[in-house]
């Protein structure tokens, strides 16, 4: 049910994205969603990629600091409402998000969410028969 993520911190300077991709391209890793967020002095670079050992090896081999999360990666119908009644759900059960990032095409949405109890989340959503991605 979870998926391997990726967090890459970078500095905040021209380039530092230029070359995470760079890295994963030459070693025929894809980048399937990512996220980044920052504040004065560095980012986090949160990705799902094709391969994520391989990922964190080699972008530890060219001096990057990488860490790998377990989060979930969630399909959802893309009309009003529902992401509200998921985090509804885990709300009322005191599961909270950490952090989350998504994007729509058409009829569905795609979500990842860090929830702080990763355990719990799942059996909830598994209850409101959420699909679960990847």
């Amino acid at each position: 049910m979870t998926t391997l993520q990726l967090s890459v911190f970078l500095e905040n300077k021209t380039g530092r994205l230029n070359d995470v991709a760079k890295v994963l391209a030459e070693a025929g890793i894809n980048m399937t969603a990512f996220s980044v967020a920052d504040n004065s002095d560095f980012g986090i670079l949160r990705v799902l990629v094709s391969d994520p050992e391989k990922a964190k090896q080699v972008l530890k081999e060219k001096g990057f600091a990488v860490k790998l999360t377990n989060v979930l990666a969630l399909r959802i119908g893309n009309s009003a409402g529902t992401l509200y009644t998921i985090l509804d759900k885990l709300a009322a059960e005191k599961v909270y998000i950490e952090y989350m990032y998504a994007f729509s095409e058409g009829e569905q949405a795609s979500v990842v969410i860090r929830p702080n109890n990763i355990d719990q989340a799942i059996e909830i959503l598994k209850a409101n028969k959420i699909e679960f991605v990847g």
